[in-house]
This record gives C-alpha cells, sequence and structure tokens, in this order.
C-alpha cells in the first residue's frame, strides 16, 4: 500500500491532535478507537463521550437529517483531516519490471547465452596460416572475417526486439484492465443526503460526516454509526467469519462496517472512518505494509478476528478491489483460468515438447555430421589452436537448434487469448456490458441456457398500474377517484405511501412530454403512480409522518414476499398497512373492504373465487397483482411486535391492484435469434404462474402447443425432492430439459435449478448456464452459473459482487451481444491457431531438413525470429481483433469438449503446410537453376549472404502474409475478403510487415543474411506468396468426408496426449500457464518419454479404437482440469456450506487403481437451511472412464 501513504496520516494525525483536529470535536484517531467498539460498549461510550449520536453529529458539524451542507471548501479539509474514502492502490508493474519478466523466458535465455558465446569466438583468429579443416575455407576474405560478429549481436538484437514487444503488450493490458477496475468502481454509487437532498455519489467521495441511506442488498462503503433504522440485520462474515446475521438498531447495537452486507432493512447512519482508516482499510494496509506498520498496529489485528484478514472483501479501492480480492483468496483459483486459456496453454506445452525434440535431434545431426566429415571422412587431426574455431561451429549449430526451438514454441498463444479478450472486454463496454472476470467473456460464447429474471431484462422495468379491484368492483382501468368509497380511498392513498420506501419517488420527466422518472423499487413506483392517478398526493402524507415516526417496519425479504409498517395512531393506537404478493397476503386477510368501505368478513371461498375472477384475469394480461391490507391493533395491551406470525395475520383487505411492466419491444426478435444459436432461455420469477406465462408467451419463450413446462416453486420443489427432502439429481433431470417458465421461485430454487442443470450428466455435453440476477439473494445463483449477470440499474452491490459480468443497462439484448462477443473471441484464436501451426509446422520442417541435407538451416536465426515475430505477435494482434457478424448467432455452440482445432482447420493447415513446403524445397534444391544464380548451399563459415537463401526466406515470408488472409476464415468460408476493410488493425498489420519486409530484404544485408533482389525477383516472391490465396480456394474444393483421417487428427491434438495419470501434473500446469513456459525445459524433457509412450499407444490403437477414442477418453482429458470446482460460495453466502470436489491426490489414486467405471454420481449431500447443494465427485459425466482399453494401456506401460 505504499508505507509512504501511512506515515503521511500518521504524521497528520499528530498535528491534528492538539487543535482537536482543526475544529471538528473530535479526531481521526478517537474516531478510529471508537469504531473498533461492538454492541452495548459501543453504546455506552457514545452515550459517556458524545451524549448520543446526536452529539457525535454536532461535533462531525453535520445534521442527523439534512447532512452536510456540501459546500467544497469543507469537503475537501474533511478529506485532508479524515482522509478520502479510497484505499490507495498497489502500484502497477513499472514497464521494467515487464521487461524483466518477458526475459526470465527459457528460450531466450538460450539464446542470448549463444549468442553471446558466438559473440565472443568471432573475434579469435587462430594463430599463422594454419587452415582449420573446412572451417576457414572460402573466408579469404579479411572483410568477411571480420563481419563473424554480426550474427552474435544480430540474435541479440531481435531479443531485444521480441522482449520489447512482449513487454509492451503486457503493459497495454494491464492498463486495460486497471481503466475497467476503474470503471467498475464509478459503476459503484451511494446515497447520501446533501443540504436535505439525498442523492447518488461515487462511493470515493465520501467523506467523514455523510449521512448514508442505507437498505436492503447495500455494501456498506465505509464506517458509520446508525442513527435510526428499521429491521436491520447485517451480514459481517467478511469481517468476522460468523455468518449469521447480525441486528442492529440504534440504541443496541448501531455500529456498521465498511465492506459488510446489508441483508435485510433500511436505515441512516453517519460515516465516522473512510478508505483506510474503515475497518475493511485497516485490515488492508495491514495486508500491504511494512513490518513496522505491523508493529505499530499489533493491538488493532488481536481485536479482529484472525480469519477477518484473509477473507476481506475490499473496500473498492481506487484501481482494483477485484485484483486485490483475486490474491487474497489464494485457495480459489476460480475465475481467472478458462477453459479455452487452459486447452492452449495445454497444447502450447505440447507444441513445445515436439519443438525441442525436433532441435534436439537437429543439433545432434549437424554436430555428427561435422565431426564425421572433418575427422572421420577426412582424417584431419584436432589442432589446439583451431579448438576455438571448432567450437564456434558447434556454436552455430546450437544457435540453429535454439532457433528450431523458438519458432516451434507458440508463446503467441497465451498472448492471442489475452489481446481478443482484452480487445473484446473493450468494445463490449459500448454494447453495455461491464466485464468483471476476463474469462467470462469467452465463456459466454459456450452457453447453452440462459436463466433470465423478468422484471427489467425481459421487461422495460417501468411499472404502471392498470388494473385495480376495490370495494367489490373490478375496474379494467384506473377509475375516476369519484367512484370509490371515500374510507377505501383514503386508505387506500394512506396505506401506499407510508408502506413503501421513503426513497421511492416519482420526479417529473427531466424533457418535456417524457414520461416522468421513477426512482426507487419499481413496484413501489407503479403504486405510488396510481396514487397520483387518483388525484392524490403521497408527499403531503409522507411530511407528515416522516420516517423516524414510524414504530416498526417489516421490510420486503425473499421470504415474507410481502411489506408492512406500523404507524401510532393519535389515540395511541396502532395501525399497521401491508402489501405483498396478492396470493401470499390474501391468505392473511379475513375480511375485505365492500362498495361503501365498510369491513364484511372474508371468507376462503370468498378467496377461491377472487383469485378466479380478479387474479387469474388479471395476470393471464401479464399483470403482476399487489394487494393492500390494513390492520389496526388496540394500545393496551401492546401486541408483541417480534411475534410475525401473529402480527401479519387477521388483515382486512383494501385493494387489489395489477400493475404492468411492458415486454421491451426488442426482446421477442432476440429470444428468437438465441433459439436459433441452440441456446434455451428459461425464466425464473418471482411473479405469479399466470403472469409470468402471460409474458413468456409474448417474449416468444414459450409458443402455445408445444411440450414445455411452466411451475411455480412449489410445484418444482415437489417434483425434485425425495421424501426426505433432499434434492435428487435424477428428478431435476425429469424436470429442467422441458422447464421454460419457473414462476414464485425463491433464491434458493433459482440456485437448484442452476446447479442441476450445471451437474446434468444426460447430455452428452455439459451445460453452460448463464444467469441474471439483481437481488442480494440471487448472490448464490450468480456465483454457480458458469456466468453471472447482474443488473447495473436494478441491482444491488451484492449481487454485482457475486457477478461475472455487470448489464449497465439491464437489457437482455446486451446479453445476446454478449454471446456473440464469445463465439467472437473463440473464433478469433482458432484463426490464430491455424495461421500459428501452418508457420510452425513448415519452419520446424524446413530448419530441420535443410539443416540435415546442407548442414545449414535455410531460414537463418535471425530470419526465424522476425518470423517469429510477425507471427506470434502480430498476427494475435491482426486475427485476434477481428469484429463479431450477426452469422456468428446462427450456429449451435461448440460445447466444452470440442477439440480447439476443427477438422476444417486441420485440413487447412496441412493443406497450406504441404503447398509451402514444396515451394520452399524447390527453391532450396533447384533454385539456383531456375534463377540462375550461384548456389547459397554448403557454404562455409561467415561467407556472405547469398541470393539464393535470400529468396527463399523472402517467398517464406511472404507465403506467411497471404496466408494469414485466409487464416481469416475457419469454417471453410470461399471469400476470405468478406469484411477485411472493418478491420483496420488486420490491414495495417499485413501492409506494416510487407513494409518492413522490404526494407529487411533490400538493406538487412549481413544481420538478416539478406543480399538485395531485383525486381523481377521480387515479382516472383510475391507470386509465390499469391498462389496461397488461390490454393487456398482448392483446400476449400475438398469436402471433409473425404478426409476420414483428418477428424482423428484434429480430435488427436487435444486429447489421448495425454495419459490419464498426469491429468493431474497437467491441472498444476495450467494454473500456472506463465510460470509453465518458463518451467518449461523440465516438462519438455519429462514430456519427451511421455510423447513417445503415446505415439505408440495412439498408433496401435487408432484404428481398432476410434470409437473408443472419441466417447469416453475425449471427454476426459479436457474435462478434467476444466471442472475445477469452480463454484466456491463466497462470503456473502455463508449458510450454504460446500462439500468440496475430492482432493488432488485422492483423485490420481482413483485413477491409477479403479478399473471400472465411477458411478457417476456419488453426491455428496449436503443439507443445510433447506438449501441442499451436490456436488458430483466425478464432476463431468464420464470424466475418465477408466475402463477404456486405452487406458488400461496405459496405465499398465
Amino acid at each position: 500500500m505504499g508505507d509512504m501513504s501511512n506515515s503521511d496520516f500518521y504524521a497528520k494525525n499528530q498535528r491534528n491532535e492538539g487543535g482537536h483536529a482543526a475544529g471538528f470535536g473530535c479526531s481521526l484517531m478517537e474516531l478510529r478507537t471508537l469504531m473498533e467498539l461492538r454492541g452495548s460498549e459501543a453504546v455506552v461510550k457514545i452515550q459517556d463521550d458524545y451524549s448520543g449520536v446526536e452529539g457525535l453529529c454536532k461535533r462531525l458539524k453535520t445534521s442527523p437529517t439534512e447532512g452536510l451542507g456540501g459546500a467544497l471548501p469543507d469537503l475537501d479539509k474533511r478529506k485532508e483531516i479524515f482522509g478520502k474514502n479510497l484505499i490507495p492502490p498497489k502500484k502497477p508493474k513499472t514497464f521494467l519490471q515487464l521487461v524483466w519478466e518477458a526475459l526470465q523466458d527459457v528460450t531466450l535465455i538460450i539464446l542470448e547465452i549463444a549468442a553471446l558465446i558466438s559473440l565472443g569466438l568471432s573475434f579469435y583468429h587462430p594463430p599463422g596460416e594454419t587452415t582449420c579443416g573446412s572451417a576457414a575455407a572460402g573466408a579469404e576474405d579479411e572483410g568477411e572475417a571480420e563481419a563473424g560478429w554480426i550474427e552474435g549481436a544480430a540474435i541479440l538484437l531481435s531479443v531485444v526486439c521480441v522482449v520489447l514487444v512482449t513487454a509492451f503488450n503486457d503493459w497495454s493490458k494491464e492498463k486495460q484492465f486497471r481503466g475497467l477496475q476503474s470503471r467498475i468502481e464509478q459503476e459503484q454509487k451511494f446515497q447520501v443526503a446533501r443540504a436535505g437532498q439525498v442523492i447518488q455519489l461515487p462511493v470515493s467521495d465520501i467523506v467523514v460526516g455523510d449521512i448514508a441511506q442505507i437498505k436492503y442488498g447495500d455494501l456498506l462503503p465505509a464506517d458509520g454509526i446508525l442513527i435510526q433504522g428499521n429491521d436491520l440485520k447485517i451480514d459481517e462474515s467478511s469481517l468476522t467469519g460468523e455468518s449469521d446475521h447480525v441486528k442492529k438498531s440504534a440504541d443496541k447495537d448501531p455500529m456498521l462496517l465498511s465492506g459488510t452486507h446489508v441483508m435485510e432493512g433500511s436505515g441512516r447512519m453517519v460515516v465516522t472512518a473512510v478508505g483506510v482508516n474503515s475497518q475493511t482499510g485497516i485490515i488492508f494496509t495491514l495486508l500491504g505494509a511494512g513490518v513496522e506498520e505491523e508493529e505499530k498496529k499489533e493491538k488493532k489485528v488481536k481485536k479482529q478476528d484472525g480469519a477477518a484478514a484473509m477473507e476481506m472483501q475490499p473496500l473498492k479501492s481506487a484501481e482494483g478491489g477485484e485484483e486485490e480480492k483475486e490474491r487474497e483468496k489464494v485457495s480459489a483459483p476460480k475465475k481467472e483460468k478458462s477453459v479455452l486459456q487452459g486447452k492452449l496453454t495445454k497444447l502450447a506445452v505440447q507444441i513445445g515438447k515436439a519443438g525441442l525434440l525436433m532441435s534436439a535431434i537437429t543439433v545432434i545431426i549437424l554436430v555428427l555430421y561435422f565431426a564425421i566429415d572433418n575427422f572421420v571422412m577426412q582424417k584431419r587431426p584436432w589442432l589446439t589452436e583451431c579448438t576455438p574455431i571448432y567450437i564456434q561451429y558447434f556454436v552455430k549449430f546450437f544457435i540453429i537448434g535454439v532457433t528450431v526451438l523458438v519458432v516451434a514454441v507458440p508463446e503467441g498463444l497465451p498472448l492471442a487469448v489475452t489481446i481478443s479478450l482484452a480487445y473484446s472486454v473493450k468494445k463490449m463496454m459500448k454494447d453495455n456490458n461491464l466485464v468483471r472476470h476476463l474469462d467470462a467473456c469467452e465463456t459466454m460464447g459456450n452457453a447453452t441456457a440462459i436463466c433470465s429474471d423478468k422484471t427489467g431484462t425481459l421487461t422495460t422495468n417501468r411499472m404502471t398500474a392498470v388494473q385495480v379491484y376495490v370495494g367489490d368492483m373490478h375496474y379494467k382501468e384506473i377509475p375516476d377517484p369519484g367512484v370509490l368509497p371515500p374510507k377505501s380511498l383514503e386508505l387506500l392513498v394512506n396505506a401506499i405511501s407510508i408502506n413503501s420506501a421513503y426513497t421511492t419517488k416519482i420526479l417529473p420527466p427531466d424533457k418535456e412530454g417524457g414520461l416522468p422518472k421513477q426512482v426507487g423499487n419499481k413496484t413501489e413506483c407503479g403504486l405510488l403512480g396510481l396514487v397520483l392517478d387518483l388525484k392524490r398526493d403521497y408527499q403531503p402524507i409522507r411530511n407528515q409522518i416522516p420516517e423516524e415516526k414510524l414504530y416498526k417496519v417489516y421490510t420486503f425479504n425473499s421470504v415474507r414476499k410481502s411489506m408492512s409498517t406500523v404507524i401510532k395512531l393519535p389515540d395511541g393506537s396502532f395501525r399497521m398497512y401491508s402489501k405483498g404478493a396478492s396470493e401470499i397476503v390474501l391468505k392473511k386477510c379475513n375480511h375485505i373492504l365492500n362498495e361503501v368501505g365498510e369491513a364484511r368478513v372474508f371468507r376462503p371461498r370468498d378467496k377461491d373465487e377472487m383469485v378466479k375472477k380478479v387474479i387469474e384475469p388479471m395476470a393471464s394480461d401479464g399483470l403482476r397483482t399487489i394487494c393492500v391490507a390494513y390492520r389496526d391493533f388496540p394500545s393496551n395491551p401492546e401486541p408483541n411486535w417480534d411475534d410475525e406470525n401473529n402480527i401479519l395475520n387477521d388483515l382486512i383487505a383494501i385493494c387489489v391492484v395489477g400493475i404492468e411492466d411492458p415486454v421491451r419491444p426488442e426482446v421477442p426478435d432476440l429470444i428468437q435469434k438465441c433459439q436459433r444459436a441452440g441456446i434455451t432461455v428459461r425464466m425464473v420469477t418471482g411473479d405469479n404462474i399466470n403472469t409470468a406465462r402471460a409474458i413468456a408467451i409474448k417474449c416468444g419463450i414459450i409458443h402455445p402447443g408445444e411440450d414445455f413446462l411452466c411451475i411455480d416453486g412449489k410445484e418444482f420443489n415437489r417434483r425434485i425432492r425425495n421424501e426426505k427432502g433432499e434434492v435428487e439429481q435424477e428428478r431435476i433431470d425429469k424436470v429442467w430439459p422441458k422447464l421454460r417458465v419457473l414462476a414464485r421461485s425463491s433464491p434458493t430454487d433459482k440456485h437448484t435449478l442452476v446447479k442441476g442443470i450445471i451437474d446434468s450428466t444426460m447430455a452428452d455435453q455439459r451445460q453452460v448456464v448463464a444467469v441474471t440476477g439483481d437481488g442480494t439473494n440471487d448472490g448464490p445463483a450468480l456465483k454457480k452459473a458458469d456466468v453471472g449477470f447482474a443488473m447495473g440499474i436494478a441491482g444491488t452491490d451484492v449481487a454485482k459482487e457475486a457477478s461475472d459480468i455487470i448489464l449497465t443497462d439491464d437489457n437482455f439484448s446486451s446479453i445476446v451481444k454478449a454471446v456473440m462477443w464469445g463465439r467472437n473471441v473463440y473464433d478469433s484464436i482458432s484463426k490464430f491457431l491455424q495461421f500459428q501451426l501452418t508457420v510452425n509446422v513448415v519452419a520446424v520442417i524446413v530448419a530441420f531438413t535443410g539443416a540435415c541435407i546442407t548442414q545449414d538451416s535455410p531460414l537463418k536465426a535471425v530470419q526465424m525470429l522476425w518470423v517469429n515475430l510477425i507471427m506470434d505477435t502480430f498476427a494475435s494482434l491482426a486475427l485476434a481483433t477481428e469484429p463479431p457478424t450477426e452469422s456468428l448467432l446462427k450456429r449451435k455452440p461448440y460445447g466444452r469438449n470440442k477439440p480447439l482445432i476443427s477438422s476444417t482447420m486441420t485440413k487447412n493447415i496441412l493443406g497450406h503446410g504441404v503447398y509451402q513446403l514444396i515451394i520452399i524445397f524447390s527453391l532450396l534444391f533447384v533454385g539456383e537453376q531456375i534463377f540462375d544464380i550461384d548456389s547459397g548451399r554448403n557454404a562455409p563459415l561467415h561467407s556472405p549472404p547469398s541470393e539464393h537463401y535470400t529468396i527463399i526466406f523472402n517467398t517464406f515470408v511472404m507465403m506467411q502474409l497471404f496466408n494469414e488472409i485466409n487464416a481469416r476464415k475457419i469454417h471453410g468460408e470461399r471469400n476470405v475478403f468478406d469484411g477485411i476493410f472493418r478491420n483496420p488493425i488486420f490491414c495495417s498489420i499485413v501492409f506494416g510487415t510487407f513494409a518492413v519486409q522490404i526494407v529487411i530484404v533490400q538493406f538487412g544485408g549481413k544481420p538478416f543474411s539478406c543480399q538485395p533482389l531485383d525486381l523481377e525477383k521480387w515479382m516472383w516472391c510475391v507470386f509465390l506468396g499469391l498462389g496461397e490465396l488461390v490454393w487456398g480456394q482448392v483446400i476449400a474444393t475438398i469436402p471433409n468426408s473425404k478426409l476420414r483421417f483428418l477428424r482423428r487428427a484434429g480430435a488427436l491434438t487435444q486429447k489421448d496426449e495425454m495419459p490419464e495419470e498426469d491429468v493431474n501434473e497437467e491441472n498444476e500446469e495450467i494454473d500456472h500457464a506463465e510460470r509453465e513456459l518458463r518451467r518449461g525445459q523440465i516438462l519438455w524433457f519429462r514430456g519427451l518419454n511421455r510423447i513417445q509412450t503415446q505415439i505408440r499407444v495412439v498408433n496401435a490403437f487408432r484404428s481398432s479404437l476410434y470409437e473408443g477414442l472419441e466417447k469416453p477418453d475425449s471427454r476426459s482429458s479436457i474435462h478434467n482440469f476444466m471442472t475445477h470446482p469452480e463454484f466456491r460460495i463466497d462470503d456473502s453466502t455463508p449458510n450454504i456450506p460446500l462439500i468440496d470436489d475430492t482432493d488432488e491426490e485422492s483423485a490420481r489414486r482413483r485413477r491409477k487403481f479403479s478399473n471400472q467405471p465411477s458411478s457417476p454420481n456419488k453426491n455428496n449431500n449436503a443439507i443445510d437451511s433447506g438449501i441442499n447443494l451436490t456436488i458430483d465427485t466425478s464432476k463431468s459425466a464420464a470424466s475418465s472412464s477408466p475402463a477404456s482399453p486405452l487406458h488400461s494401456l496405459e496405465t499398465s506401460l
């Protein structure tokens, strides 16, 4: 956190203690000590020192009702004395640090050492005139011999280039991430009273002395003391680790701490500590500060629970609460490592192993050939003075080997993913998707199911009351107030005005003729709108009974599904107003107001009639029905307000209101697109089943006459639970495939459904589920889902914390855009892979065979590095930034176990590889005759560059350039230029590479081993390159079905390259992809013998076991590392225990010894608070069914 900033704080405090914090009645330190007290001791201390909260507000120069005045000088002074509400960010890595990290690459280090040796040796000349074997032949010319150092220097230079480019990419990635972080921070606003007006402030602008309004679902941004609260319950598990919700009230426990979640109720607090001085901030400072800091605050830590420091939920720090959090929960590699990155890292490792093998063989062959040729065939003695020359030869061979390796290792793969994701995330901002976890965007491309809320996502979330049943009459539109019984009208207006959050208001429209602005809870806005439509005003009533005077409030929560407020009437008796879902509230009514406004008895059969005649017709019009009721209590004896069941009963119904929330106009069209793209949309809503069905039909989620299920939460639970009330996966499997609408669902139902779909083993592909949520209680479902979308406008902070993507406009269309972007990421990576693998294959084979036949690689080390640079770094930029097109939504999702390289791609890679190899070998062996030039083969050490090899190099690069255009299409499309100008980056990179290539060939000279070419030869090179495009069309003509073997190749690149036992070791590697490439050597060597085994196994079983390979094992290898227990329920939902997956060790043992398939459902049932989570030990259906013959063979090998 930078010790500097902290010591500054202390210095300031010391200065300020004297003048009692420059005019404020309490100092920073006093407030800090105050905030460490809890419960009754805090109440006593506030009473003693400040004579109550009011006294504290006075000393902080703020008004408990009006808030601060909001004058700038005052705010700045407060920020200076009490600190800002930011936690200073961790310093970003400097560019030099990133350079240093890029230098850690093993292959680069080997190259540097080799280059340095080569440099040193090039200055050595053997004494006298002795010629050292064929070593010095041809280098008679003095000038040439002197130029020996150039190659070493050039390699060093190109290494520098590669490092700088890598570092720059990392740096820009980090910068983007910080930008994203600050966007997320600005999103978080909080309601604060300033000068009597309640305004939304960015969290970082809150100062000590502010009066903050807190409500259900908030994440508290600072420490404070409660002034007044209704039924307030806080989840403090993020600080204390205690999962029980803590009741807060001004007289018993008024201390509110930053980073905790409001689970119920509402209230107002005065802010007493912000930023580094709040409880969260103190812990953060401890985590980040040095030892001396630790000593200063040792005493503080003891007061916090030990666990606290570990599971801190950050106050949004200036740069990245998220990054901090990722670091804090070291145990959970939850989000950041995605399926795609896993597959790619694995692929990169495998290619690297193959490359290492090739380069080792190359070096051995070259060395042996040289030694045998010189010392055996020509029987030359080993002259001591010639040793350095021989070593120089060996170093040259070694450098060739290393360059083969450099070209073989696709460093560009991880880079391409990062670039593609970072680019997509940036663009998704414009499409109202704020991505919090990078890989969520790619997972979205594989989504097969979307469980969407109804309100606000599929509908506009502008509630308007359109029908009302009052005084035994059902009005199809809002009646004239004159027709209603005055008594009923009076009660109705009061009940709505008082019994709704006072933060909910209807404001005049922003522009003339617009709709009035709805602020706060939208359903309440609809009811307040009804009051206004009845020509009454709610504000005077609220002014008469301000929030402080409300006697008791039962706030809305998912269990009650209703909200009630008790007021004391002038005669001392009490009246309670209630409102809520009509079927829930009507159940509790036993009277109803008749046509003159008198209460008449309301019998059960009247209720049934009411449901049939009023509620169902309203619901089938897609209206949400709300019942408003009241009850009077005597003043003596005062009822026991905590006995909810008796209080919320025997009500008198006033009216039933039908509230309309129109479907967003664009939604039906989008849902059709989703269904075409193979994505099932399910609606999960808290609404009445008829309302839900009506809306679902309007949206096109269900089409009348189809076979589908629309059920409510009760029925759902009845179907999926057994006699003991436990959820059974088999039962869920009977329900979910047809389920389209789940109504009156509780958050638990939502979580159970999401979990049931994800864990289901019915389909051959595991379902990938996206979920939208806005309430605090949606947290578990959002976390469990593969991608959780939180609502940016209606969502609570808790929901946003649990989500992966925040929809800044709450619109379903943004979800569809996210699907498009996700699929686009996958396709971009595939394009890059197709291009990269072609280059790899060709370059490695050319270097290898060239070296073996002509003792010298046709492509020199520096040239290889240049090719490596264009194909790795630039191509990943060019191909990873293709914008998405609508056509992406016309195909089904790929699914999680599809191999990265499809058969079409394999066909392209092999096809283009063959073309390039034919051209290059023709040029290598008969080029000198075709072009009538000197042959460049068998040139001695340090000889000048030949035109012959320059042509080979140039043609090679030209072919890559044109193949890059081919690589833009991976599904076998004909027109590769389609939409090329929509991607300026691509065009500029292709032209840029071309220009640099001209410079290298014409002016590269010795360092690049290039001889300038004349125009005619240039035309030939470009012509051969253009042949790629023509050849691409030829390849596209060959149908895949003709090439049976390709299908195997496509699949084999991914699976079966790794015997089952190693899957767990691979897990390790994948989780540290980056470290992986550093630790590369060990793995490569370990991998060599593994590869040989595999090749043997695969060949032996290729034909007979083709079927076997396809089915069980294909699922396993990728699957095992994709199904890390990703879902760790966060601190925000402490009451749901999770029995974790079997640990790595036992899994490995199980795999080694069990030779019978593990049953797909070993459920560990954790039953707690009625929520029952099951996690398969094997998560994926046949995740390694070790009984397959291939497996047993590998085990025995």
